[in-house]
């Protein structure tokens, strides 16, 4: 009901829209948040922030970017904790019952415990033997209009490429 009723015009108040030009109505306030001249301090973390997307950062180390948040992580130690390295006593132990079980004359599993490499060089080891293939560069991420311009490029070439083969 409320949509078929048309709205009363009185005649005696006629329209005229608002004349922005010289010597006319105010124009409405803009929104100038851009222009402002920004604290130094800002600016320059701004700038970091957008420098650090751009530059590119070699596998070695952009692997490190994508680490465990910390839920994730306490629960990844906490199952780690199960497959510590044995210590002194631990491995005592485990040599005294093979070597009861040898003198009993049955079989015995020469099977080292599965352990959790630990210590640098290992670590350091560890990480130069992964595949290479999944290492990837970071950063070199360009601004809006550098991609929109390299995506019609691309659209460009394949357009080419496309004629080419037919």
């Amino acid at each position: 009901m409320l949509g078929s009723q048309e709205k009363v015009v009185n005649p005696l108040f006629e329209k005229r829209p608002k004349q922005f030009g010289i010597g006319g109505a105010l124009p409405p306030k803009r929104d100038l948040h851009r222009f402002v001249k920004w604290p130094k301090v800002v600016r320059i973390q701004r700038q970091k922030r957008i420098l650090k997307q751009r530059l590119k950062v070699p596998p070695a180390l952009n692997q490190f970017t994508r680490t465990l948040d910390k839920n994730l992580a306490t629960n990844l130690f906490k199952m780690l904790l199960k497959y510590r390295p044995e210590d002194r006593a631990a491995k005592k132990e485990r040599l005294l019952k093979r070597a009861q079980a040898e003198a009993e004359g049955k079989t015995v599993e020469l099977k080292k415990p599965i352990v959790v490499k630990y210590g640098l060089n290992h670590v350091t080891y560890l990480i130069e033997q992964f595949d290479e293939v999944r290492r990837k560069w970071g950063g070199g991420i360009m601004g809006s209009k550098s991609q929109a311009k390299a995506k019609a490029r691309e659209k460009l070439l394949a357009k080419e490429a496309a004629q080419r083969m037919t």
